[in-house]
């Protein structure tokens, strides 16, 4: 009987272990996934293109297929990749974030002077202008494409989670790794699958209901646009903000601290001691920062990143698009 009931308090001891290594994995996985905001809104925004053009039964099934693609990205090739490389040489994370920091820029600065300086774009894209008899063939390419556009996304976003976990071992590092990796498949494909599917139920309401019911469809309808406008900006300006972010304090964790200390210096002197107003300084800096940066890499993007891409994965239209 003691045998037994010393059995009970082990097999407790243990649950209790794995309860607490749960909570850790939870909490780390939400303080890690919070650090990628600036990619995942991004990755929100941009992923409801890719199904426009096609019948509204297609819509979720689309996105589903894109969704189980990004979590092989993910989980498959990225984790592995990441976790090798905190093993053997932990020294790549600042560099890989620097180069992640640097897209990020170059993707906002581009949408920015995209906006500001408009041109015919006769490549097609992922805005479903392609003319393409076959549905189910445009569908592959849109599926294509958005898989490889996530794999650059994912990419940033599992380096950026790996450098803000602070796991005692492999073991941990590699759970909270692959939470972060769900969590956010889940959270970004599942508010694309609400958003695009919110101008049906708005339709619908506004058919089928009466009074209340069919005003608030029409108003859904209507407001549908404007919250995809309001999301590209959000996530344009956050892409600039966390891109400077990464770069400067990348380069602090590489040794040269003038950057950083300067930013936060500026941010000191003119936040009157108010935490919030020196955030939002600092911020504010960050995101100039990254507008810069963007500016300088739209050349090195488009005329060497942009064609070198388009010739390994794809013809150089898309590549450049």
């Amino acid at each position: 009987m003691s045998g037994l009931l010393a059995l009970l308090d082990d097999v407790a001891a243990i649950a209790k272990i794995a309860a607490t290594s749960v909570d850790d994995i939870g909490a780390a996985a939400m303080k890690a996934g919070s650090k990628t905001a600036g990619v995942v809104i991004d990755d929100a925004a941009v992923t409801p293109k890719y199904v426009q053009g096609f019948e509204p039964a297609r819509e979720l099934p689309i996105i589903w297929r894109i969704a189980r693609g990004s979590l092989i990205n993910k989980l498959v090739f990225l984790m592995p990749a990441a976790l090798l490389m905190a093993a053997f040489a932990p020294w790549l994370v600042w560099p890989l974030l620097i180069l992640g920091g640097c897209y990020l820029c170059f993707e906002g600065a581009e949408k920015i002077v995209h906006v500001l300086m408009p041109h015919d774009d006769h490549s097609g894209g992922p805005d479903g202008s392609h003319d393409v008899g076959d549905p189910k063939h445009l569908e592959e390419q849109k599926v294509a494409g958005a898989i490889k556009t996530d794999f650059i996304l994912s990419a940033e976003i599992m380096v950026i989670s790996l450098s803000a976990i602070e796991a005692p071992n492999f073991y941990m590092q590699a759970a909270t790794l692959a939470v972060v990796a769900v969590m956010i498949t889940a959270v970004v494909y599942g508010a694309v699958a609400v958003i695009v599917k919110m101008d049906d139920v708005g339709l619908w309401m506004s058919r089928k209901g009466q009074g209340l019911v069919a005003a608030l469809g029409r108003a859904i309808v209507k407001f549908m646009p404007w919250l995809l406008r309001a999301l590209t900006v959000i996530g344009t300006a956050a892409m600039l903000w966390v891109g400077g972010s990464i770069i400067v304090h990348s380069l602090h964790e590489m040794g040269w601290h003038l950057p950083e200390e300067f930013i936060k210096g500026i941010a000191a002197n003119y936040g009157n001691q108010d935490p919030l107003l020196e955030w939002g300084i600092i911020a504010a800096i960050d995101f100039v920062l990254g507008f810069v940066a963007g500016l300088i890499l739209i050349p090195v993007g488009v005329k060497v990143v942009a064609p070198l891409w388009g010739t390994l994965f794809g013809d150089k239209k898309e590549g450049a698009h």
